[in-house]
């Protein structure tokens, strides 16, 4: 369940996540849809596809918030940090 993070912290670590391939899948409208970067650039060079290279996928994270309220803060998942 995604939370709010700490006074004072702009990053936390989350739990590793399996990804199980489905057929056909219909995301919960209640799922904050939660973009998974590489880095914290959030940025890169868009590809033939039109999407960033630094973009890997959207993650479904349930939460007690609506989807805009994560929108509205701008909340993604990094792979790194920068150090």
């Amino acid at each position: 369940m995604l939370e709010d993070a700490e006074f004072g912290r702009n990053f936390t670590d989350f739990p590793p996540i399996k990804i199980i391939p489905t057929r056909n899948h219909v995301p919960d409208p209640l799922d904050y849809q939660c973009p998974l970067y590489k880095t914290s650039e959030r940025a890169g060079t868009l590809n033939t596809t039109g999407n960033s290279t630094n973009f890997i996928l959207m993650i479904e994270i349930p939460s007690s918030f609506p989807p805009s309220h994560w929108i509205r803060r701008g909340t993604a998942l990094l792979n790194e940090l920068d150090d």
